[in-house]
């Protein structure tokens, strides 16, 4: 075998070993987004979820979900098959079972969702929302969600220059070693699915800072929906400490 040869081969096996040992540190690092990204959550292989569905508040139809609420649960779902998990889409007022078996993603305000209602009660005890049940002739602008003594009021922008609503996005654990509950709860459709954008591009960030096993309930504000959309999003507070303490007079 003359040295040309040999070289051609020595180079041949070089270049394959570096491919294997290329593909094996890409395989390992996907791996690791991918238990990452199952633990924060609560998603293993295989492991069930529910997508707790509301309701239109203003349709008089009790099965009609509104248009941009039906976008964030496409995202949701999408985001259950990259877990490698299952979805089961069910309506807010035919969920019986209690919570830490599966993961949950419930979304929409105690207005439009009987199951959110039930979850702020028990869990969450210091936020409330104004409006707390559908009314005639409301008033956008009366819309406001407090926790605490901070206020997140509605603000509606019908020229598409000006505008707000808010959303809070919480994750719960009622129990240490329970799947979690994530919380999306809006003072508009596009709102909830605002925050299911930002919980899906923001998921490393809030597992660096809460972890996989903490409660945390953040305070999300939609910058002009009428002209943006659910794509201008940014954190207004991180409400946590406030949301889990029953307000004075109510313990009273």
């Amino acid at each position: 075998m003359t040295d040309s040869v040999l070289n051609v081969l020595l180079g041949l096996v070089a270049s394959a070993i570096a491919a294997g040992l290329g593909w094996l540190a890409q395989t390992l690092r996907r791996r690791r987004r991918l238990g990452r990204l199952q633990a924060f959550f609560g998603l293993p292989d295989g492991g069930d979820c529910l997508l707790v569905v509301n309701r239109h508040a203003s349709s008089s139809h009790p099965s009609s979900v509104q248009r941009n609420d039906v976008y964030a649960l496409m995202e949701l779902s999408g985001l259950v098959r990259e877990c490698r998990g299952r979805a089961e889409l069910v309506p807010h007022d035919k969920v019986l079972q209690g919570l830490g078996h599966k993961a949950e993603f419930c979304l929409g305000g105690p207005v439009s969702n009987d199951r959110t209602a039930a979850h702020l009660a028990s869990w969450l005890p210091g936020v409330s929302f104004t409006p707390d049940r559908v009314v005639e002739d409301f008033d956008p602008d009366d819309a406001a969600i407090s926790v605490g003594d901070e206020t997140f009021r509605y603000v509606y922008g019908g020229d598409t220059r000006t505008g707000q609503a808010f959303v809070l996005l919480a994750r719960l654990h009622a129990e240490p070693g329970g799947r979690p509950v994530f919380l999306i709860s809006g003072q508009s459709a596009i709102s909830n699915h605002a925050a299911v954008r930002y919980l899906v591009a923001n998921h490393r960030r809030l597992a660096r800072r809460y972890g996989v096993d903490r409660t945390f309930a953040l305070m999300l504000r939609v910058v002009n929906p009428g002209a943006y959309g659910p794509d201008v999003v940014e954190l207004a507070s991180d409400v946590t400490a406030k949301a889990s303490v029953r307000p004075a007079e109510a313990a009273a």
